[in-house]
């Protein structure tokens, strides 16, 4: 009987062993090909050929590290604009012995003396997120590597090198949302003035496609690559903030304008939420969720770029948030932001939400999203009484 079950799990490891030794030489073999075709080539062909794989290999090196090194990432960068100490809002004329709070306020001594009026944070920090994007970092989602994918298969459906990606599309979108409303409500006097031009070009540049490389194939030609648009989105930010400060320009600080601008947040951040609940409730592969990164990034993201925005408007309707007492609830707000962006798991996992070996990073997210959404549905309630 033993001898049986021994020549059993013989023939079982033996099986194993030919089975691990076809594979290693199915992988194998068209290297081993490879080589004897390459080693019995003239070195007219072998010098060529030597010169792309050290090109494959610098791109792939450069890709690589552009994916991993996160650049300027800090979620509490906000604390280094020190919004809080502003005492006027955006828009409003400053006392002429006060110089404007902001990175580009003017700092000569005849600059104080003349009319200047405040600058606008939330301007401000969606120029400084753009700026983290495009220039700090390189713009992933149009590298021509990330468009060609893994061996054809989209870089979004494998767990690799994406994550960088779908946080920036994160931040993105929220940049997006603040330039609209920048243009619709926030950057003119409803009625009675129209559309400031460098709010309506940084809003018409941060639209614009997210994955366009210098060439495409619809239609087919050159093409002026995505990062160059954003670039111009926040010189066109800053030339806005410009005016602002020489009171050239509008920024109307009204209670309806910022309950606008928050109820378009909510809406988008709900949304957001119901992406990750459907991942979360449909789909519970565990670590093993190619798609559960980005889900989780690109809200990681979106949450990120909100927190800038909303801790500039914090100041930009510092006038608004008093006479209301609504400084308490903001501030608990921007807390529930805080919560959401310490969750920095090294590996997305999307398991069972009473799993025991796999949590659910996607349920986790979905649960702050929704705090967050809810704070911001109950500061609106409060500046509509």
């Amino acid at each position: 009987m033993l001898d049986r079950i021994k020549a059993f799990f013989q023939t079982i490891g033996q099986a194993v062993g030919r089975g691990i030794g076809l594979l290693v030489a199915w992988l194998v073999w068209p290297f081993m090909a490879a080589h004897g075709w390459y080693g019995r080539r003239h070195w007219m062909v072998k010098g060529p050929i030597i010169a792309i794989l050290v090109v494959l290999f610098g791109l792939y090196g450069y890709f690589f590290w552009q994916t991993q090194v996160w650049t300027g990432f800090n979620p509490n960068f906000v604390d280094a604009y020190r919004w809080s100490e502003r005492t006027v809002p955006a828009g409003q004329e400053l006392p002429k012995t006060t110089a404007p709070a902001g990175a580009n306020a003017p700092a000569s001594a005849a600059a104080v003396g003349a009319k200047q009026c405040q600058s606008s944070a939330i301007v401000d920090a969606a120029a400084d997120l753009t700026d983290m994007n495009v220039n700090q970092n390189a713009w992933i989602s149009s590298m021509l590597l990330y468009r060609l994918g893994l061996f054809g298969l989209d870089w979004d459906h494998t767990p690799f090198l994406d994550n960088k990606a779908s946080f920036q599309r994160g931040v993105n979108q929220a940049v997006r949302r603040t330039a609209s409303e920048l243009v619709d409500t926030l950057g003119r006097v409803r009625g009675t003035s129209g559309v400031n031009n460098n709010l309506q070009d940084a809003r018409g540049a941060l639209q614009f496609d997210e994955y366009s490389w210098y060439f495409g194939l619809d239609p087919f030609g050159p093409k002026t690559p995505t990062p160059s648009y954003y670039r111009t989105a926040i010189e066109k930010l800053h030339a806005f903030n410009r005016d602002l400060t020489s009171c050239n320009a509008t920024f109307d600080s009204r209670v309806d304008n910022l309950i606008q601008f928050i109820d378009r947040i909510a809406n988008d951040l709900g949304g957001t939420s119901a992406i990750l609940r459907e991942r979360s409730e449909n789909f519970n592969a565990g670590w093993f969720d190619t798609r559960a990164d980005d889900r989780f990034w690109f809200a990681y993201g979106q949450l990120y770029g909100y927190y800038a925005v909303l801790s500039g408007a914090g100041a930009d309707f510092s006038q608004v948030i008093r006479e209301r007492n609504l400084t308490q609830l903001w501030g608990d707000t921007l807390n529930r932001f805080r919560a959401a962006l310490r969750i920095q798991p090294l590996i997305i996992s999307n398991g069972a939400e009473d799993g025991f070996v796999m949590p659910s990073h996607l349920a986790v997210m979905g649960f702050h999203t929704l705090m967050v959404r809810s704070n911001l549905v109950e500061v609106r309630s409060v500046l509509e009484r």
